[in-house]
């Protein structure tokens, strides 16, 4: 029987773990934290080790292993076993054995939730069972569970920590919306983050899509590795997919008006048009398009309208974990706001706020990188947690401002992920 060890539970790992169980695999599963379910898996067959990484999994041949994207490669457990030889995929490559499906993946640094949920969205209509995988929504493994001789299109957002453990994955269609520095704790320095963010091409040839901002010189200058067909997008000039007379375009083609759009920012009309033209390639109508984006109001956390209070509106942007997700979502307001910004340090620094801070009314930085917020934006309130710095803009804020919470930071030195802090957010501001 082949063996298995997966690193880290969590959803994907649990997911995975079922699936490898029900295809005659024997499945060691270990985590640091208390795995959740370890009973349910126990009972499937799975071997559970949490709590630590017990040295005798180390001692055991398997036929290959598998990493949670989130622990870094270069922790102890996992490169003793990078080091024995062994390639650490993970979870979305392994599922893609088990099925027959098409995909659509996207990656880059900023806009990938948005315009992943709008294909999810637009691929739903070819089939209900159609849907979000990968870095948001289900996981892959928990799909093919479920429908596993069914030909499903899935719309993957796969993170560049996820494509590092990708081999054979091979999407229809694939975009790389931008490329900024972010994660630099992760991966050491920006080219290998920039590497592996255009690993999400590297499987695919042909008559394959892979689509880019044609104003990414980070994308651009890795174009000649791209062995399928490359289409460039922008919103300001001509490109294979753009703008005309107030519509989207994918080659000659009209895609939609921009007037249907509930979603503000032109960062968002990008990610509409690159997801619908992903979902022409992979086989929606651009009838199903139209009708999707006329009732699509955008995603959880991503400059989410939550409630207007004494004439002030306060917008939830708690994915805004790096500073270029914030600039973009300082664009979409046409006049200064009062932001709440800071949180887990992940050494990209802010200097490229700079030419921005013009649209910042008021500044109020909290958690582990407040101090350096401070050394950038001398004007700006400190305060400990997101709790003081919504009170003080609370206090703060007159009619006609708006109040929006977009960290440029991740989340973790004060939540478990950029969500809870978003869920948590929301809680506060309709307590006020």
């Amino acid at each position: 029987m082949n063996k298995v060890l997966i690193i880290g539970a969590a959803r994907s790992g649990s997911a995975l773990a079922q699936l490898l169980v029900k295809n005659n695999y024997e499945v060691y599963l270990t985590d640091l934290k208390e795995v959740s379910d370890k009973e349910y898996l126990s009972s499937l067959g799975v071997k559970v080790f949490d709590k630590g990484h017990p040295e005798e999994l180390k001692k055991i041949d398997y036929d290959f292993v598998v990493k949670n994207p989130g622990i870094k490669p270069t922790s102890e457990f996992p490169l003793y076993f990078s080091n024995k030889g062994y390639f650490l995929y993970t979870e979305t490559e392994i599922a893609t054995r088990f099925c027959d499906y098409q995909y659509g993946c996207i990656t880059g640094t900023n806009g990938k939730t948005t315009t992943t949920t709008l294909l999810g969205e637009f691929l739903k209509c070819l089939n209900p069972h159609n849907g979000v995988c990968g870095n948001i929504g289900t996981p892959l493994s928990t799909v093919v569970l479920n429908y596993p001789e069914e030909k499903l299109s899935m719309a993957l957002e796969i993170s560049g920590f996820q494509l590092l453990g990708v081999e054979n994955l091979h999407p229809i269609a694939s975009a790389c919306l931008n490329l900024t520095p972010d994660h630099i704790d992760y991966f050491g320095d920006v080219q290998s983050y920039y590497d592996a963010k255009m690993k999400v091409c590297e499987n695919q040839s042909g008559d394959d899509w892979f689509i880019y901002d044609k104003h990414d010189l980070n994308i651009i200058s890795r174009l000649d590795k791209v062995k399928c067909r490359k289409l460039s997008f922008s919103t300001s000039e001509e490109a294979d997919i753009c703008i005309k007379d107030n519509k989207a375009y994918l080659f000659d083609e009209e895609l939609f008006p921009l007037s249907i759009l509930k979603i503000v920012g032109l960062h968002n009309v990008a990610n509409a048009m690159v997801a619908a033209s992903m979902a022409i390639k992979m086989g929606v109508s651009k009838k199903d398009i139209v009708s999707v984006l006329e009732s699509f109001e955008g995603v959880r956390h991503r400059i989410q309208f939550v409630k207007e209070i004494n004439g002030v509106k306060y917008y939830n942007d708690s994915k805004g974990t790096n500073p270029e997700s914030t600039i973009v979502a300082l664009k979409a307001f046409e006049k200064p706001v009062i932001l709440l910004a800071g949180g887990y340090d992940k050494k990209t620094g802010f200097k490229v706020m700079q030419p921005y801070w013009e649209k910042v009314k008021y500044l109020i930085c909290f958690g582990d990188t407040k101090n350096q917020l401070k050394e950038e934006y001398p004007d700006a309130y400190v305060v400990e947690d997101m709790e003081e710095a919504l009170n003080k803009a609370y206090e703060l804020a007159q009619e006609g401002d708006v109040v929006l919470l977009s960290p440029m930071c991740a989340s973790y030195d004060q939540f478990p992920n950029f969500e809870v802090r978003g869920d948590q957010f929301i809680e506060m501001v309709n307590n006020l």
